[in-house]
């Protein structure tokens, strides 16, 4: 079963916005044929609201590039990084309708529906999904140094002195951060946060022993596994990833159910015509099939997840519910 299905499976699927998912499933329903003739004419452009290099941006190039051979037009990556993904999606939600305008959305998008009290956008009204790229569990590591062994070891020494241990993010309220809050609000223990401006001044300080251990994606932490500079204890996801196959999940180490990673979709504005979401519906889903791009993309510690837009709508929704206690939790929310 694919992890989209598994979160359904667990009742997620059933909405308090049924309303809004009768307007994204209705993508399916036929428009008016003058709309989509010739589509796409020109080049389309394709937000993707992270700095060039990354994980994410290489997925986006990779089905970028073959999406657009496929439809005889570049699909066209401009990152736009900032405000946590914000001025990306802003821009795309108030776009012409016209399948000529999309993101890439993730999770932080769906974060910030809780985090802002007057959020720019809506992630669910103002955007028709096309389809879930793919996902990225988080995985929690602690430095080498430490006596930390296990999730039971971590688990121990939190309840024996509270708000001893330390642990790095990338910064209030992002996705690493709201990991570990859901790891604190499920097991029920206390530690303290140190926040970092970015990702690489937090994995700096948790390889050199200023703080103990930290959420990390595995394409992040990888490298720093296999050089041994850090240690591995549990990996977010309902399932052990081949990449980290000797590293038990969090969920099997006591927490069933338990699951924390990143994700990234293609969406494009709300009203976009139908027959444009199912054309760009199916050759995002052809350019993830690609046998190189696939094999690649796995070895980054990509879940791959595919699915239809009404699918992806679905997703959007449970993880926007899902996250919003803990963004509550965490004192995460802002003006």
């Amino acid at each position: 079963m694919s992890k989209l299905g598994q979160q359904q499976s667990c009742g997620l699927a059933v909405s308090r916005r049924k309303v809004m998912f009768g307007a994204a499933a209705s993508l399916a329903a036929p428009t008016m044929a003058w709309a989509v003739p010739d589509f796409p004419s020109h080049p389309i452009q394709f937000l993707v609201p992270f700095t060039p290099g990354g994980g994410a941006d290489t997925l986006a190039r990779l089905v970028a590039a073959d999406a657009g051979a496929r439809l005889g037009q570049p699909v066209v990556i401009e990152n736009k990084a900032g405000a946590g993904g914000n001025i990306a999606a802003q821009v795309v939600s108030k776009a012409k309708p016209d399948g000529y305008t999309l993101l890439e959305g993730n999770l932080s998008h769906a974060i910030a529906m809780t985090m802002s009290r007057k959020p720019l956008y809506d992630i669910v009204k103002d955007f028709a999904p096309i389809t879930n790229l793919g996902s990225v569990p988080f995985v929690l590591c602690v430095n080498v140094d430490t006596k930390l062994h296990s999730i039971a070891d971590v688990i121990a020494s939190a309840k024996a002195q509270p708000d001893v241990l330390n642990y790095a993010s990338s910064g209030v309220g992002g996705p690493s951060h709201l990991a570990m809050e859901l790891f604190k609000m499920t097991t029920g223990v206390k530690v303290t946060h140190v926040p970092y401006k970015g990702a690489s001044p937090a994995v700096e300080d948790l390889i050199g022993g200023r703080v103990e251990m930290g959420f990390l994606t595995i394409p992040a932490a990888a490298p720093m596994l296999r050089a041994g500079h850090l240690r591995a204890l549990g990996v977010a996801s309902l399932k052990r990833v081949d990449g980290l196959p000797d590293v038990p999940t969090i969920a099997e180490s006591g927490f069933p159910g338990f699951e924390a990673a990143t994700w990234f979709g293609v969406m494009a504005p709300v009203g976009t015509p139908a027959e444009v979401i199912t054309k760009l519906h199916d050759v995002f889903i052809a350019a993830l099939a690609v046998p190189e791009t696939k094999k690649r993309l796995e070895a980054e510690g990509f879940q791959l997840n595919g699915g239809s837009p009404a699918e992806f709508a679905t997703y959007i929704d449970a993880e926007t519910r899902k996250w919003a206690p803990v963004v509550r939790a965490a004192g995460a929310v802002t003006e």
